[in-house]
């Protein structure tokens, strides 16, 4: 009518975004470090003293990135007791993906019957997860979605040098995934931070993987097609970065390191998880640690930690955790949530 003034619909106040079940998946395949003893000039003692790593799990030869985070997501569905046509978004942190394009989780949505969801994946290479559950955390709290499962899924035996004794010690396959929803009689994430520095890119990367550096006969005999990393540069960058982004989140969160019930760092190296938790001025009784087991298992580290965590009860409603990782970018992440 004439002169009848329209008032802008009200926006919905944001609301929390709480991780409501939790799942993971683990090869069959155990590689232990006395079985690279006879693959590359290294001994099980050089490898714990330096790394902390006992054994890591390795995907079979037709098992891909997107099978290990769709039998992860069944996983955390079952517990939660969600079906797949209740997912909305399936955010997906890998840097071993099936392939460039389509993305492993629109693959993994077909394998999980989602059909109402949409999927994207997320590359933040180690921090992936992580970002990919701030990610999540925006979409649940502005009421565009109900339900996002994020799933953190890597094959980096696909991409290790197996000749490369510096690299192909540390990594192993596996994923974990974790389901969003808004808990009304929970806070769920409390705060959050991501940084990157692209000027560090060399130092931990995957050269021929992309459109820079095609895959050719001279990129292969140069071993371009495997992960190359700096060691020493990359314990110097991610043991300041993992701090200061900790100490960030936790400022936001109006939180302190001796209120943090356990903390859940990115499984990389034990020597940088126990620098970390000097630095946050707590202990390791309050670190959850599985490297000895896996390996690092770059995105897919932290969820499973989580999964596991919870079903060894080390997690009780109304803790708060803390999760902080590292990666390739370089990039790095922290969050802080209440259980």
């Amino acid at each position: 009518m004439p002169g009848t003034r329209k008032h802008p619909r009200q926006a919905h106040p944001r609301r929390n975004a709480s991780i409501v079940a939790t799942g993971m998946y683990l090869p069959e395949r155990v590689l232990t470090n006395a079985e690279l003893e006879k693959l590359v000039d290294t001994t099980d003692e050089w490898i714990q003293t330096r790394t902390g790593i006992k054994e890591r799990r390795i995907a079979a030869e037709g098992e891909f990135t997107s099978d290990l985070g769709a039998k992860a997501a069944l996983d955390a569905m079952h517990e939660g007791g969600i079906f797949a046509d209740e997912i909305d978004l399936i955010i997906v942190a890998t840097c071993t993906a099936d392939t460039i394009f389509p993305s492993t989780a629109c693959r993994i949505q077909q394998k999980i019957g989602a059909k109402k969801a949409a999927a994207f994946d997320i590359q933040a290479a180690c921090s992936g997860f992580l970002y990919g559950l701030i990610v999540a955390e925006q979409f649940v709290a502005s009421h565009v979605y109900e339900t996002v499962l994020v799933i953190g899924a890597e094959k980096l035996s696909s991409i290790v040098n197996w000749k490369d004794r510096n690299t192909c010690v540390l990594f192993g396959d596996g994923a974990g995934a974790v389901i969003i929803r808004n808990r009304a009689e929970g806070h769920g994430i409390l705060a959050s931070d991501m940084g990157a520095d692209g000027s560090q890119s060399d130092i931990l990367s995957l050269p021929s993987s992309g459109c820079a550096i095609p895959v050719s006969e001279a990129v292969i005999q140069e071993g371009l097609q495997y992960l190359q990393m700096s060691g020493k540069e990359v314990y110097k960058h991610a043991v300041t970065a993992m701090n200061s982004s900790a100490e960030k989140t936790l400022a936001r969160a109006g939180l302190k390191g001796s209120d943090i019930a356990l903390v859940v760092p990115h499984q990389a190296n034990l020597r940088i998880i126990e620098t970390l938790a000097q630095k946050l001025k707590t202990d390791m009784d309050h670190c959850y640690v599985n490297i000895g087991r896996y390996g690092n298992m770059s995105a897919a580290c932290i969820p499973v930690a989580l999964h596991e965590a919870s079903k060894e009860g080390r997690l009780k409603a109304g803790d708060n955790v803390l999760m902080v990782a590292f990666g390739g970018g370089l990039t790095w992440a922290s969050v802080a949530l209440e259980w």
